[in-house]
């Protein structure tokens, strides 16, 4: 037994082993700590022993649940557990990532939002988070209700922005009112995050207004 899997090993139960997991990240993790987190109680020990008797991590690909669940210390729904772990690994490495929906122009973000934001009776602000292509990586709603700056901080734009890596990003509220027009209070938002975005590194492409079917974007008037 290598020394990385005896220290693996005395690392103690599956709680310790997820909390290395989270202060960590997995690529920290030895391979039988990432299997005991499958495995859950008294994990740790399973999981070498599945690894003794497995040889590689290579080799639970090739595993049965009946071959996993006759090892000592694993039962049937152990077994159950690291085979689908090991076909999601599987998949993600051989499944093609689909293609990200490009939003170059305020016309194709009000297209790909007003069906979801348009018509709502109440007031949702969010961000389009998007990659140095244009293309979308992930659409999330930070603030519900009344827009005002207060609610609206750049903290929490920017920290969702820099969580998915976002190159750019374009803003956008709705009206229930049905006026996409924007407010006193929406060009001051948009001036003070755009500024932050300078700062931030994350280029603000545009604020778009969305009511009922219409909008009204930022880019389109001059104002960014």
């Amino acid at each position: 037994m290598t020394g990385h899997r005896t220290n693996a090993l005395r690392a103690g139960s599956s709680l310790v082993t997820r909390e290395r997991l989270e202060r960590h990240g997995a690529g920290a993790l030895a391979d039988e700590e990432l299997l005991a987190i499958l495995v859950g109680v008294k994990g740790v020990q399973t999981a070498g022993a599945v690894l003794e008797a497995c040889g590689t991590v290579q080799q639970l690909a090739h595993e049965s649940t009946g071959d996993l669940a006759r090892i000592k210390g694993m039962t049937p729904t152990r077994a159950a557990m690291v085979v689908a772990g090991v076909e999601l690994g599987r998949r993600t490495l051989t499944r093609p990532r689909p293609d990200r929906q490009r939003l170059g122009t305020p016309r194709e973000v009000a297209a790909f939002l007003l069906p979801h934001y348009g018509a709502s009776p109440v007031e949702h602000f969010g961000i389009i988070s998007l990659c140095t292509k244009h293309r979308m990586l992930r659409t999330e709603i930070v603030s519900t209700g009344t827009l005002d700056a207060s609610l609206v901080h750049p903290r929490e734009v920017f920290r969702t922005a820099a969580m998915h890596r976002a190159a750019a990003i374009v803003l956008f509220h709705n009206h229930p009112s049905g006026d996409p027009s924007p407010s006193v209070d929406d060009v001051a938002l948009t001036e003070r995050l755009q500024q932050a975005g300078i700062l931030m590194g994350i280029e603000v492409l545009d604020h778009v207004i969305l009511a009922d079917t219409r909008y009204c974007s930022f880019k389109e008037m001059g104002r960014l």
